[in-house]
């Protein structure tokens, strides 16, 4: 069996100031976003997208990631414990963010941005959709990286022991999702978007493949201890999150192949000064 190397979570320490890994992974995923945010620009000449509107949409979406991720861990996993110590809901450095907050905080951050750009949000959704999986890879990597979101116990050859939690080999199950959530979602939806499709169809597969590869992971990771774990028919409450985005993914892609006309006809066209590109 294999134990886990316990890192030191703080990657550099300057006197009072340090760095931690898990920062350090926020900041390669937004790196990645700018990256491939780029790329695509340039391989879509004639998109809707420009680098100015790249930039706003990373910046609108780190609020929407930190201030999403906080209050739907705050609601959906101990409600009645910072109803009780409410200052706590401020202290992110301790720890708890849900991805499902998470994703509801960007899709609004997105549609202030479509307001402000006067472009159809799905426009918006369907180009920063195949730039979050990469991003979501490396949060799985620090969470590894702290011996956190350990899985269950196993006998698998590849059996990690977790010193934080127990004694038991369990399921590396941060290098499962970290595998799934970010590598082959980041194929499947990036693959996917390689040639035009319908106007939503990009942002439906996304919260299709997202929501499967999530159930499929939680099947093997511990529920987290002191939040809901299991709970009706045996469903952890990360698989009954992710049920509805599944069911809404399906529904949008369904809605999407039989709107009848071409994507860039379901988009409001930008002003022409914004066509100009660096």
């Amino acid at each position: 069996m294999l134990v886990h190397p316990q890192f030191d979570p703080v990657a550099i320490s300057i006197g009072p100031l340090a760095v931690r890994w898990y920062g350090l992974m926020y900041l390669l995923g937004f790196s990645l976003f700018i990256l491939l945010g780029r790329y695509r620009i340039r391989q879509q000449p004639n998109g809707v997208f420009t680098r100015e509107m790249l930039d706003d949409a990373l910046f609108y979406g780190v609020l929407g990631v930190i201030l999403g991720g906080r209050l739907g861990h705050v609601l959906f996993y101990e409600p009645g414990y910072y109803l009780q110590h409410p200052l706590e809901i401020l202290a992110i450095w301790q720890g708890g963010m849900s991805f499902h907050g998470g994703f509801l905080g960007v899709a609004i951050a997105m549609l202030c941005l479509a307001r402000k750009y006067q472009l159809s949000w799905l426009a918006v959704t369907d180009f920063i959709a195949p730039l979050v999986p990469l991003g979501l890879g490396a949060g799985r990597i620090g969470n590894f990286i702290n011996g956190e979101l350990w899985g269950r116990p196993t006998d698998v050859p590849w059996g990690m022991i977790f010193p934080y939690a127990d004694n038991l080999p369990r399921h590396p199950s941060q290098l499962y999702e970290f595998a799934l959530e970010g590598l082959a979602l980041f194929a499947l939806i990036w693959l996917y978007s390689a040639k035009p499709k319908p106007l939503g169809a990009v942002t439906g597969m996304f919260m299709i493949g997202y929501g499967a590869f999530r159930s499929f992971c939680e099947f093997f990771r511990e529920p987290d201890d002191g939040f809901l774990g299991i709970m009706t028919l045996g469903i952890s409450m990360g698989q009954w999150l992710s049920l509805p985005m599944i069911a809404a993914g399906i529904a949008l892609l369904y809605w999407a192949y039989r709107y009848d006309g071409k994507p860039e006809k379901a988009a409001r066209k930008l002003p022409r000064e914004r066509k100009n590109r660096d």
